[in-house]
């Protein structure tokens, strides 16, 4: 079966989140980047980064999968998936 291939945004909780981390919240995010660099290495990430936008930054990334399923493995386990802190 061939590779599926898709675009995920990460909505942070505020706006300003980029700008005003608290120390929880940065640690969270510190998990949340090796977690991603570990799929990058896996070659199931292409690219991920965050994206700097005057009304708000927030996350972007794009990865290959067998299937939807796999993406929502990968999405479950992410550990800022549901960060509302």
């Amino acid at each position: 079966m061939d590779k599926q291939y898709f675009f995920l945004k990460l909505n942070p909780p505020r706006p300003t989140f980029m700008m005003d981390m608290t120390a929880d919240e940065k640690a969270i995010m510190q998990k949340h980047v090796a977690y991603w660099s570990e799929l990058l290495n896996e070659n199931i990430a292409i690219v991920f980064g965050p994206v700097l936008d005057p009304k708000g930054g927030h996350g972007v990334g794009v990865v290959s999968v067998n299937n939807e399923d796999h993406l929502k493995q990968i999405i479950a386990r992410d550990p800022a998936s549901g960060l509302n802190i």
